[in-house]
């Protein structure tokens, strides 16, 4: 009999979505369920592949907020599986360690929590005889700024050896160094499958040995966006271990970009919005939460900057009509036609030039902008602050990036007035 387990990590149960509820407080709260859902089609999968096992890498809970309720539905899902006769291992990750509630709850038999001794828990065994070890390392504390590789024991001879490991391996974009190791340490162990948990995009580093980051099975913002899976593992008689991604997401966030080059009629813009949001909408196979993006030069650049409200909503409505859709956000990158008229002569035109070329390459106004900048990020998370601007480079780069928008909202703003005048 083959050795059959699903591996997933970073579910982050029922982790809070300030600034999405702010906007739209039903689709907040669908995403925040969404986390819980997910966990129960992973719970379904399981039971209906007949695994044997479920490997979790850290981060069941979202920290010290969890709630009792959050723990309780956890247990209820743990208990299904227990009746099932699979067994489930885990760790504890970064956040899992700030929970209190994390060290107080009692799992049924069936769930195994590591702890950071690293010692290697037997499995199973396949047709042949041959075990399966299972080793894991949890997280004592928040932080984890060495390898925890070496806590690892060596692996059990004449055995399939699968580890499980939560990780920023060499480091990763949003993500603080926690356990920082290398691929190639992971390969040099010895292990036959590592199980990765922190970063939220699924990855496979390695096939011979199986080197997996989970990824998270349910985004929960525009920047965890595309599908989201767990991986379905399969361990034959032989040793040899075959891997399938499985889709479990509730609903998938996507960056969605719609070309209005030169489109000049408003119907126009949203029946191109709209076809956008169908394919995005497709193409997920789950409910959409869309950011669309408005790009190309277009007449309509003025308009749809002074009522970008009205587009918002608009898009909005667009999006509910579909069914299952929604537009978390709308950006406009738009530009106005160049027109060599227009371009060369009028009060709007001249303004443009002198900010583009004197005012906004001015040392004082960069500095003074810059200042402003600070006294903002101050007043944010450190996270938040590290996502805006985590070097100076990006500092610059976001700079540019707010003087190019304001820009271009003052002209059409100016442009939109002079022509209803």
């Amino acid at each position: 009999m083959p050795f059959r387990f699903i591996h997933t990590a970073d579910l982050h149960l029922d982790s809070p979505l300030a600034s999405l509820a702010l906007r739209n407080a039903d689709l907040g709260e669908r995403v925040r369920s969404a986390t819980r859902m997910a966990l129960e089609r992973i719970v379904d999968l399981a039971i209906a592949e007949t695994v044997d096992a479920v490997l979790i890498a850290g981060d069941l809970y979202d920290g010290s907020q969890t709630s009792m309720a959050t723990a309780l539905f956890l247990m209820e899902q743990m208990r299904r599986l227990d009746q099932a006769g699979i067994r489930v291992y885990l760790i504890r990750g970064n956040h899992d360690a700030q929970s209190q509630i994390t060290r107080e709850l009692t799992f049924p038999p069936n769930v195994h929590v590591f702890d950071g001794r690293g010692k290697p828990v037997l499995a199973g065994r396949l047709a042949g005889g041959r075990e399966v070890h299972v080793h894991g390392i949890s997280f004592a504390q928040p932080h984890a700024p060495s390898s925890l590789l070496p806590s690892f024991r060596a692996p059990v001879a004449d055995a399939v050896n699968i580890g499980l490991l939560h990780t920023s391996l060499a480091g990763a974009s949003r993500h603080d160094p926690y356990a920082p190791c290398s691929v190639a340490e992971l390969e040099a162990h010895g292990f036959d499958y590592w199980a990765l948990g922190h970063i939220h995009q699924r990855r496979v580093h390695r096939e011979k040995p199986w080197i997996v980051m989970a990824g998270n099975p349910q985004g929960r913002d525009i920047n965890e966006n595309g599908p989201k899976s767990v991986t379905l593992a399969t361990v034959a008689d032989d040793g040899g271990i075959a891997c399938e991604e499985r889709p479990v997401a509730i609903a998938v966030f996507e960056r969605l970009t719609v070309d209005l080059a030169g489109v000049e009629d408003w119907r126009e813009m949203l029946e191109r919005a709209e076809a956008a949001l169908a394919a995005g909408r497709q193409a997920a196979g789950a409910p959409l939460i869309g950011r669309l993006t408005l790009t190309g030069a277009t007449p309509l650049a003025w308009r749809l900057r002074r009522d970008e409200d009205l587009v918002v909503g608009e898009l909005q409505n667009l999006a509910a009509s579909l069914g299952e859709c929604w537009v978390e956000a709308a950006e406009l990158a738009v530009t106005a036609p160049v027109d060599e008229r227009t371009d060369m002569a009028g009060p709007v035109a001249e303004l443009g030039r002198l900010m583009r070329d004197d005012v906004v390459q001015a040392h004082a106004y960069r500095e003074d902008l810059r200042g402003m900048l600070a006294d903002l990020l101050r007043q944010l998370p450190r996270e938040a602050r590290a996502l805006l601007a985590a070097d100076e480079a990006a500092e610059d780069a976001l700079l540019d990036d707010i003087v190019t928008d304001g820009c271009a909202a003052v002209l059409a703003r100016l442009g939109a007035e002079g022509a209803e005048g």
